[in-house]
């Protein structure tokens, strides 16, 4: 498997332009197209007078829409550079709803890690959470301020679950380019035997891996982070854990914790 097209969503916020940058580094690393998503809905017109009032407000409204969309689609061309092919697909419609229907042809979407204290990204921007719970790819969040992912040493956050299995699967193009992968377990469930399984299975396919097991009664994000940052780690590879209730999304504590405040850019599965 390789990465044949990654997509990421054209905002106009803060964190756009290094998170764009990164995913054209990516698809340049793989001979892979680019392609950036937009959409906004059109607001329908209020406290209208006649019909010729709705229509006029309707085709202002319309227009600036469109305008939004034509300058964040200017500026994903600016930031994605020179020398891949790229796609651009927008619409008039909910932008999370477009980037999850966008990603039925991709093989990763890259989207901004969103916590308390992050950049804003303004009207057309997506949240990871729902993106993770229903896009079906691998998502690779990104933290704010990172606009290259060398993936030269990769921790495997392992839980013997399908949402680890399809991260591992997902991380192979990275993987098998990286320095050093390391397999980690955490808490008090934690088998050393399928983590060296793992790590058998990584170095068939020529990764340069090594298990661990860390030893901890938290199965949160914490010790999955402290020790990704000991080894200088720059991408943790993890299953996403969590559900919705009514369009709320609830994720496990591993997976909040690496939404909401990690340093490194995480590959999730759910």
């Amino acid at each position: 498997m390789d990465y044949a097209n990654i997509l990421v969503p054209g905002d106009l916020g803060e964190a756009a332009p290094d998170r764009i940058r990164l995913a054209a580094d990516l698809a340049r690393r793989f001979g892979a197209t680019l392609t950036g998503v937009a959409a906004h809905t059109v607001p329908a017109p209020i406290l209208v007078r006649d019909v010729y009032d709705a229509i006029d407000q309707e085709g202002r409204n319309t227009a600036q829409i469109q305008a939004m969309l034509e300058q964040a689609h200017a500026s994903f061309e600016r930031f994605a550079g020179d020398g891949i092919p790229t796609d651009w697909r927008w619409c008039f419609a909910d932008a999370t709803a477009h980037l999850i229907e966008q990603a039925r042809a991709a093989d990763l979407v890259v989207v901004s890690r969103k916590g308390p204290g992050d950049e804003d990204p303004g009207p057309l921007g997506v949240p990871p959470g729902p993106v993770l719970m229903e896009a079906g790819r691998p998502v690779l969040v990104v933290p704010p301020r990172t606009a290259h992912l060398k993936a030269a040493r990769i921790l495997v956050a392992w839980k013997d679950s399908p949402e680890a299995r399809r991260a591992v699967s997902a991380a192979l193009p990275l993987i098998r380019e990286a320095d050093q992968v390391l397999v980690a377990t955490v808490g008090t469930d934690a088998h050393l035997k399928g983590v060296e399984d793992v790590a058998y299975h990584l170095a068939r396919h020529g990764a340069h891996v090594l298990p661990h097991r860390l030893h901890t009664k938290d199965d949160d994000g914490s010790e999955i982070l402290r020790f990704a940052l000991m080894q200088d780690a720059d991408l943790i590879v993890l299953g996403a854990y969590g559900h919705s209730r009514l369009r709320e999304w609830i994720f496990g504590g591993v997976t909040r914790d690496l939404l909401d405040r990690s340093p490194l850019c995480s590959l999730m599965c759910h």
